[in-house]
């Protein structure tokens, strides 16, 4: 014959016998590494344009090295912008850049310079 003490005991047993125990992570970690998505091309807006375009490419942000940016276009004459490795590093984490542009001499507009803007995705 049982004590009560031990009928409670394998009464206790017999039901936990039929349990599942699930362990999870309570930080709510991932078992699948964090995907880093390149940075998209980014195009910049151009005052007083008439017919230049500047682009700085996904992989020219992520490379992040200083570059001369040739933002002619269909206009007919060209103008670079200069654009640091701090602005590459602005781009790649989301912020506006602003440049302006060298001063060259056109036919139609004379000596002039633009200011471009460039707004990430």
């Amino acid at each position: 014959m049982l004590t009560r003490r031990e009928f409670s005991l394998e009464t206790a047993l017999a039901l936990l016998a039929g349990c599942v125990i699930t362990i999870s992570d309570a930080c709510g970690g991932s078992s699948t590494a964090p995907t880093n998505t390149p940075p998209a091309d980014t195009t910049g807006v151009i005052s007083a344009n008439h017919g230049h375009t500047a682009t700085i490419t996904g992989a020219q942000i992520t490379a992040g090295s200083a570059l001369s940016l040739n933002i002619q276009g269909t206009a007919a004459h060209q103008h670079t912008v200069a654009i640091t490795q701090a602005d590459l590093t602005a781009l790649k984490n989301r912020q506006v850049v602003t440049r302006d542009s060298s001063t060259d001499l056109s036919n139609t507009f004379g000596l002039h310079a633009h200011t471009v803007t460039f707004t990430p995705a």
